[in-house]
């Protein structure tokens, strides 16, 4: 039995990233860049207007006020979009759309609303600045400017910034497949009728979920008897994945043949049973880049190991850096006991009051207690050491809904 650090070292060195595919920059959302973008050209390309307005030398303005405006001979209209045919002269204006190239001998631009214009002159109500309301040539980027680095989450503006470079497709790191079988002979899909002593799979799905939501591509496989020969079939299907997680069938029992399995196809086993609760009887093994995953059939269990060990190897295979979810310090409003040597994963509901965050137990804290994981924002860590917690005490939750649904965050 290996300590839970040293686990989840052995998963990290072994999850290597994956290469790169190219996509169109509207694909790219939530992907990892797996190239630098580089600017090839000034942004903005030219001088423009920032405003509505008119297009002027600054000193021709000087004193200008309401009472005493200065008049100007209005020499060319200007819209975004068209490039302008005149140069503005001292004593002349232009009038300009946001957005448009600044003509030659204007220095400023005077907002509309600071202005009465009538046949063919303008009358300047405020004194301009020289600069005033222009936006320079490549004061937003330079050419040549490192504008988005490799591995930056790809967002809504990542994906503007590109489009204002002319960039229509980028290189991003491919999402991992995974593929999810289920065992055991009690089970029984979704779709059938559960006859007596059967249960639903529903780690089937709750996998398949957590796999989505961060970010692989899940590949279900259905589910395997309790036999060498169907695990066998079903794990070599498998083996087209990357990553092969199989809940169920990894303990001590006469029909636990998952390991072995693991063993027949040509993986090594890494580590099997982890000092931790939920989820002591995970293994975990290797063949060539891809990883191979037993994860416990209790729901909990299920789902505590992959959010522990299989999201961040996704993660890592995807070209993230940041593996781990948000980590918070709360108060707890209970005691809490626990086993020394054994890292537990608690379920508790985590709010904020008073300034501070606040984190109660989702009830009955057993592996098959489904519905303290419905309930649950977060997880209490509990390191190996501490056998007690009282409350009042402070402790580490590692935050699985962020932000804190139904609170608002502190300010």
């Amino acid at each position: 039995m290996v300590a839970f650090e040293e686990a989840l070292r052995r998963v990290l060195d072994a999850a290597t990233t994956l290469g790169c595919e190219k996509a169109p920059i509207t694909g790219t959302l939530g992907r990892i860049l797996g190239e630098d973008i580089i600017a090839a050209r000034d942004i903005p390309s030219d001088d423009n207007s920032a405003m509505d307005g008119f297009a002027v030398k600054a000193a021709d303005t000087k004193g200008a006020e309401k009472k005493n405006p200065v008049s100007l001979e209005v020499v060319e209209d200007i819209p975004a979009g068209r490039v302008p045919a005149k140069s503005v002269g001292s004593g002349q204006a232009a009038r300009i759309m946001t957005g448009a190239l600044i003509p030659r001998g204007a220095d400023a631009v005077v907002p509309v609303e600071n202005t009465e214009s009538a046949e063919g002159k303008v009358a300047i109500h405020a004194e301009a600045k020289k600069g005033e309301h222009l936006r320079r040539r490549g004061e937003d980027v330079k050419k040549g400017e490192l504008v988005i680095p490799r591995g930056k989450v790809v967002r809504p503006p990542e994906i503007g910034m590109m489009a204002s470079l002319g960039i229509a497709s980028a290189s991003i790191y491919r999402k991992p497949t995974v593929a999810i079988i289920a065992t055991g002979d009690e089970i029984v899909d979704i779709s059938d009728s559960p006859p007596p002593g059967a249960i639903i799979s529903s780690n089937s799905y709750s996998l398949y979920a957590q796999v989505m939501e961060c970010g692989g591509v899940p590949v279900s496989l259905g589910i395997s008897k309790d036999t060498k020969d169907d695990l066998l079939r079903h794990f070599r299907e498998a083996l087209r994945a990357d990553i092969v997680v199989s809940s169920g069938g990894v303990s001590m029992g006469a029909y636990d043949f998952v390991r072995d399995v693991m063993k027949e196809i040509g993986a090594t086993i890494q580590f099997w049973q982890v000092a931790q609760r939920p989820g002591k009887p995970v293994a975990f093994g290797t063949m060539e880049k891809t990883l191979f995953f037993g994860l416990p059939g209790n729901p909990v269990s299920s789902m505590i190991t992959f959010e522990e060990y299989v999201r961040p190897a996704i993660l890592k295979m995807s070209g993230h850096a940041n593996l781990f979810r948000k980590m918070v310090k709360a108060r707890l409003s209970g005691d809490f006991e626990k086993k020394k040597g054994l890292r537990y994963f608690a379920r508790v509901r985590v709010t904020i009051e008073e300034g501070e965050y606040r984190a109660a137990l989702t009830g009955s804290q057993g592996s098959g207690i489904l519905k303290s994981m419905v309930e649950a924002n977060a997880i209490l860590v509990i390191p190996e050491e501490v056998t007690a917690l009282k409350q009042g005490d402070f402790a580490d939750c590692q935050l699985i809904d962020e932000p804190i649904s139904g609170i608002s965050d502190m300010r």
